[in-house]
C-alpha cells in the first residue's frame, strides 16, 4: 500500500505552537508529527509516503530533503492554493502509481490503529473507501446506513435509521477513487463529494478499537500525547 498524509493544513487550533511551523513539525516527545507517522506507516508496510504542503511549505519541503526516510516520500505542492481535503486528493493522484490501495492520514492524528487489518478489511470488503472509526463521544460524526454504507453527515442530514459513528481520520482508498473526484482547481471539503460517489460506489467503515487515538489539534492535545506516546 501506499499513503497520503494531510499536512497542509493553516494548524489553527494549535496556536502558538504553530506560529513559526506547520503542524506537521510540532514535536511530540522530542519527534515531529510526520516524523511519527511515516515511521509508523513505514512499518506496517506502506511503500511511499505523499505528503501534502501549503502553511509553512518552503519549510516542511526543506525538512523532508534533509532526512533519510524508510520509505520514499514525494511532495503534493499546495504552495500556491491550499485545496481542502477533496481538491487536495485528485490534485496528490499522479503521484501514486495507481496500482495499490492509498491509506490516507491526518499528520495530526497519533494512534494504534492496527493498518495491516484495515487493509485487509478493505480489500475484503470491496469498498472503494473505507473509513476508520471507533467508539467515542464527539459531535463530528458519519452516518452509515444498514448496509455500512456512507449515507450522511451527523448534524447537516437526517439521521433517521441510519448509525452515527465518529470518523478517526485514518481511511484508505482505491486509486480509482481519484478520477470520481472533482478536479482541483479549488478548494472543497471531502466528505460532500464522497456522498455523491457513495450513491454509486461503496464507502464503508472499519470499527477500530479506541486504544491509543489522539487528535493531536491543540496545545492541551501535545501535553496528553506526550504522555499516551
Amino acid at each position: 500500500m501506499e499513503a497520503f498524509i494531510l499536512a497542509a493544513g493553516l494548524g489553527t487550533r494549535l496556536r502558538p505552537l504553530t506560529d513559526d511551523r506547520p503542524k506537521a513539525l510540532v514535536e511530540i516527545n522530542g519527534q515531529t508529527l510526520l516524523e511519527i507517522n511515516i515511521k509508523r506507516l513505514a512499518d506496517a508496510g506502506v511503500k511511499r509516503c505523499v505528503v501534502n504542503v501549503h502553511y509553512f511549505g518552503d519549510m516542511l519541503v526543506e525538512y523532508i530533503a534533509s532526512h533519510n526516510w524508510p520509505c520514499p516520500v514525494l511532495i503534493s505542492d499546495e504552495r500556491q492554493q491550499l485545496l481542502n481535503t477533496g481538491g487536495a486528493l485528485p490534485h496528490a493522484a499522479p503521484l501514486f502509481s495507481g496500482n495499490e490501495p492509498v491509506l490516507i492520514h491526518n499528520v495530526d492524528i497519533l494512534s494504534d490503529i492496527d493498518l495491516a487489518a484495515l487493509e485487509q478489511h478493505h480489500i475484503a470488503s470491496g469498498n472503494l473507501v473505507t473509513l476508520c472509526t471507533s467508539h467515542r463521544q464527539t459531535n463530528r460524526m458519519l452516518l452509515f446506513d444498514s448496509t455500512g454504507n456512507l449515507a450522511g453527515i451527523y448534524g447537516q442530514d437526517n439521521a433517521e435509521g441510519l448509525t452515527p459513528l465518529p470518523f478517526s481520520g485514518v481511511s484508505m482508498v482505491n486509486p480509482q477513487l481519484f478520477a470520481l473526484m472533482p478536479p482541483d482547481d479549488h478548494p472543497y471539503p471531502v466528505f460532500g463529494s464522497y456522498l455523491q460517489i457513495a450513491k454509486q460506489h461503496r464507502i464503508g467503515y472499519f470499527m477500530h478499537p479506541v486504544g491509543k487515538w489522539i487528535d493531536v489539534g491543540t496545545p492541551e492535545a501535545v501535553e496528553k500525547a506526550n504522555t499516551m506516546f
